[in-house]
């Protein structure tokens, strides 16, 4: 089975860029469609975007659609998230979730496989 591992969070200026890696290792990446989801304290987890396995369909959320964008290398079996324009509302535990599928899920319980997340911090 897949293993995901993030990277890339950090702390970062509201207005500010930061881009998220998620990297796969156990299996090769490009059999799994990925998500990305992020949580803040106290609320549910939150879908961001997801990406087919040829990387050639995405999928984003109202919330994020214009600001972040989700890619993949599946030669470097890593899926990425460029987030751009950045505001404190963007704080949270961010994570990628793998599964399975043809289609491009939205929902948590869709995923198998999930990473254990990266800390983004946004500053006012």
């Amino acid at each position: 089975q897949v293993q995901l591992v993030e990277s890339g969070g950090g702390l970062a200026q509201a207005g500010g860029s930061l881009r998220l890696s998620c990297a796969a290792s156990g299996a090769t990446l490009s059999i799994y469609v990925v998500g990305w989801f992020r949580q803040a304290p106290g609320m549910d987890r939150e879908f961001l975007a997801t990406i087919s396995r040829r990387g050639d369909s995405l999928y984003y959320a109202d919330s994020v659609k214009g600001r972040f964008t989700m890619s993949r290398d599946n030669a470097k079996n890593t899926v990425y998230l460029q987030m751009n324009m950045l505001t404190p509302d963007d704080t949270a535990v961010y994570y990628c979730a793998a599964v399975y599928s043809t289609r491009l899920p939205t929902t948590r319980s869709s995923f198998d496989y999930w990473g254990q997340g990266t800390q983004v911090t946004v500053s006012s």
